[in-house]
């Protein structure tokens, strides 16, 4: 029976994929504010995880990356998990670090369940539609296919993450001027990234012999 081929790059971006997920939720506990922009501090690493899951859903397909999302839930629910555990774990008496760990990591949980909502519709419907712009498109171009599925689903992520993730902590205007800064954020790195990714998918695909094609199905 002959061996399943097994795909070397596909095991890096999976896991970088995930572990961007995991350390941008980490690092979304905070806000950063530069003159009148505010944004949570994810959002420095966050846009890495469409642009891989661009570089999947292109070369390998739909199917897979759609499992990786699975992959990437199940981890992050590990992760607000043991941190959840360890917060009521009892600490020493001499320990007097209870009260910060709780400040910042006790609130990873509410992070971490906004995020999972909104990057597995967010990143379903990025992969989705981009699978099925290559279709329509014989595989055609490339780059507005990249940019077309990423508005959409970096919309719906920014979105649906912001307002679960901080709705009643901040205000209104501190909410939309969140919402409005992360989107623009994410869309000019996956811009200014965009010839290097359409670079790295031509690079993979002639060194993996794989180039994808299938009519996606969201489930």
């Amino acid at each position: 029976m002959p061996n399943k081929k097994t795909f070397i790059y596909y095991e890096v971006l999976v896991a970088l994929l995930v572990t961007t997920l995991i350390v941008s939720n980490i690092a979304s506990v905070k806000l950063i504010q530069i003159g009148g922009i505010v944004f949570d501090a994810g959002t420095i690493l966050f846009p890495l995880a469409y642009i891989v899951g661009d570089i999947i859903t292109e070369i390998y397909g739909f199917k897979r990356m759609r499992r990786i999302l699975y992959i990437g839930l199940a981890m992050l629910l590990l992760t607000v998990l043991t941190f959840w555990v360890v917060q009521i774990l009892p600490s020493p008496i001499d320990w007097q670090h209870q009260q910060a760990y709780s400040d910042i990591l006790g609130f990873v949980w509410r992070i971490v369940l906004a995020s999972m909502a909104a990057f597995f519709i967010g990143e379903l419907f990025n992969s989705y539609l981009l699978a099925k712009f290559k279709v329509r498109t014989k595989g055609k171009g490339l780059w507005g296919r990249l940019m077309g599925s990423s508005a959409i689903g970096s919309l719906l992520d920014t979105t649906i993450f912001t307002v679960l993730a901080f709705g009643g902590t901040v205000s209104s205007a501190i909410l939309i001027n969140i919402i409005v800064t992360v989107y623009v954020i994410k869309m000019l790195t996956e811009l200014l990234l965009s010839p290097l990714t359409i670079k790295i998918i031509d690079y993979i695909k002639n060194k993996e012999k794989i180039d994808t094609f299938e009519s996606p199905k969201i489930f």
